[in-house]
């Protein structure tokens, strides 16, 4: 529970709250202007009560100041030479003659404000006033110090009234944000356990923010997981019929020669189908090590410069014997271009996008191989005019396991494999491929290198 996200955020929250409350309280005296704030208030006070003196007689000055007694308000009636009246038995406030003199240099409506040097909280105004026909200048001092405590104080209270509303609701709050990542948590662990048909419900209307972007995420990699392991499972079985297939044939065939059922001159027929099984359980093993090899960070990559369009005849001329089967048409327009890649492994390339070709073409068809420059690019296409690939394949035609032709026609052999040896090898010389196909029309798989290569 102390280390759940809900609980750090509750924790987050009322920390920094806590902070500021108390950072708040000590700044308050230097984020507010003490000056602006009571300089007016002090002013009119000090010139309301030299006005009620003017009004009421000098008579009336003793009971009338005695009616202001406080201990943070201190009053003297003089004219620098003369004390006309001070708040009996207090000492606090002390002027200066020249003070004196400027206080009664100004008018009324100019108080002067002076600062107490005893007190740095408390203020001394001064205004002219006559007494008897005569000036005097009235000098208030006042301490306002408690009044700026009480301001602290209510601050104080507000901060913490914030901080108790807060937290009730951060706490509701945090139920609320943290129910979706509780929800993906949940789905995270039945998906390592292999329910791949694990998805998060994301509502209509909500959960547009980074938490459902992760729910977005997290569904398109159990999707993406789950068909994986759909490929997977497809590959599986499907290496299983390939192996077990030939295993068969061998095995019979083997038992029936060793038991002499087949005679002598039908033997070397038998021969030569166990021959072409083990071929192809020879080349499933191949393309298994070659990818194997691939994903490893330790296979040979060795490039060097060589003339890209020889490359491309000896390919064919590797291939002959299986276009010439089908009678197939070979149109070749080949640039002369030279290229900086590792031979070997584009090789395996060009091999596998003709044999490709190859497989998926009708009889007496055609292919055609050509290289284009283009845009800054050295384009390789190889085309054929065969079955074509569905719309809906393309997409997962270069991964690895991925078979179009789901039913396991005799007649069109592989092990979904090639095309993804292909696209892994392309991936290691920064190339790319791109592949266009229409059913009942054909494909064309282009090559882009660039020329810098």
């Amino acid at each position: 529970m102390f280390r759940s996200l809900y609980l750090k955020i509750v924790q987050t929250f009322i920390s920094v709250v806590i902070i500021s409350i108390f950072i708040s309280y000590f700044l308050t005296p230097f984020s507010l202007n003490q000056e602006e704030i009571f300089k007016e208030e002090l002013s009119k006070i000090s010139m309301g009560i030299a006005q009620v003196i003017q009004i009421t007689g000098p008579e009336s000055i003793p009971e009338l100041i005695r009616g202001f007694d406080d201990e943070n308000l201190n009053i003297l009636i003089t004219n620098g030479e003369y004390t006309f009246f001070v708040n009996e038995g207090d000492d606090r406030l002390q002027i200066r003659k020249k003070d004196v003199e400027e206080i009664l240099r100004h008018t009324f409506d100019d108080p002067v404000v002076l600062v107490d040097k005893d007190n740095r909280s408390a203020r001394i105004i001064g205004v002219p006033i006559n007494v008897s026909g005569k000036k005097y200048a009235l000098i208030t001092r006042i301490d306002y110090e408690d009044e700026f405590e009480d301001i602290q104080q209510g601050i104080f209270m507000s901060l913490v009234i914030v901080l108790m509303v807060g937290s009730l609701l951060i706490l509701l709050a945090s139920t609320y944000l943290v129910k979706p990542i509780r929800n993906l948590t949940h789905a995270a662990r039945k998906l390592a356990k292999g329910d791949f048909s694990v998805r998060v419900e994301k509502k209509e209307g909500k959960n547009q923010d980074e938490v459902g972007e992760l729910i977005d995420s997290f569904n398109h990699m159990a999707t993406e997981i789950e068909k994986i392991d759909m490929m997977r499972a497809d590959f599986v079985s499907n290496v299983s019929h390939e192996i077990q297939s030939p295993l068969t044939s061998i095995k019979g065939f083997t038992k029936a020669i060793m038991d002499d059922v087949v005679p002598k001159e039908d033997q070397k027929e038998y021969l030569t189908i166990i021959y072409q099984e083990i071929e192809r359980m020879s080349r499933l093993s191949d393309n298994l090590l070659r990818m194997a090899s691939l994903d490893s960070e330790h296979h040979p990559y060795h490039p060097v410069s060589y003339r890209l369009d020889e490359q491309l005849r000896k390919s064919i001329l590797t291939t002959q014997p299986q276009w010439e089967k089908k009678n197939l048409s070979i149109e070749l327009d080949l640039e002369p271009v030279e290229i900086f890649a590792d031979k070997d492994l584009m090789e395996q390339v060009w091999l596998n996008l003709v044999i490709n070709a190859i497989k998926y073409s009708h009889d007496n068809g055609t292919i055609e191989i050509a290289i284009k420059i283009a845009g800054g690019q050295i384009h390789v296409l190889v085309r054929d005019y065969g079955i074509g690939i569905p719309g809906e394949a393309i997409p997962n035609l270069f991964s690895r396991f991925y078979k179009v032709d789901r039913s396991r026609n005799r007649s069109i052999d592989g092990n979904g494999l090639g095309l993804s040896i292909v696209k892994k090898i392309i991936s290691i010389h920064k190339f790319s491929i791109h592949v266009i196909s229409e059913e009942g029309v054909g494909s064309t798989f282009t090559v882009k290198i660039p020329i810098r290569h």
